[in-house]
């Protein structure tokens, strides 16, 4: 009887001994990652040359597919007679595909962008805009906490560009950018 008692208390106390294996808790699949950019535009105004200049982005996904994006950008060179255009967005992305190291983003953003536009043809006019920016990127990664990005994006300005005595049908500047990201947080 004894024997049967201490076989009993062993198996009893082995599983005991196994349910403390697992961690009691987890953490999140959130993650933190912070990156510079390069980007090329067509400011829809004067389209002789395109302006192009750097920019910043911070990306906090809160799950591996849904998260949230704020994107700078100072596009302050090559424009035709000074014009230069300065972006300040946020808004959501979704990953729509991931392959290996690669993942592709649907993302949708909506902020302010300031326009400078040509001296010659404006007297050196500018103007500051609602804007909602609907656009894909693709990450690359490539090691643990670097990856590289190409993004396209194609703002709408609907009230741009608000002259007197003009129309105002709107602007959508659009262009491409490609960057470097580094994960501050998280784990994936």
């Amino acid at each position: 009887m004894l024997k049967n008692i201490l076989i009993l208390s062993f198996l009893l106390a082995s599983g005991a001994a196994f349910a403390q294996v697992a961690p009691s808790v987890r953490g999140g699949n959130s993650t933190l990652w912070v990156g510079g950019e390069f980007a090329s535009f067509t400011s829809d105004y004067s389209t002789q040359t395109r302006i192009v200049g750097p920019g910043v982005n911070v990306d906090f996904n809160l799950t591996p597919r849904i998260g949230v994006i704020g994107e700078m950008r100072w596009l302050h060179w090559n424009g035709t007679d000074s014009q230069t255009q300065s972006d300040y967005l946020g808004g959501g992305k979704f990953a729509i595909f991931r392959f290996h190291h690669f993942t592709v983003n649907a993302k949708f953003l909506v902020g302010g962008v300031w326009v400078k536009y040509p001296v010659k043809s404006t007297g050196g006019s500018t103007g500051s805009y609602f804007a909602y920016a609907p656009g894909v990127s693709v990450d690359y990664r490539l090691a643990h906490r670097w990856s590289v990005r190409g993004a396209y994006e194609y703002q709408i300005l609907p009230s741009a560009p608000g002259f007197a005595g003009q129309p105002s049908n709107g602007l959508t500047p659009n262009g491409f950018s490609v960057g470097v990201n580094y994960r501050l947080l998280g784990v994936r």
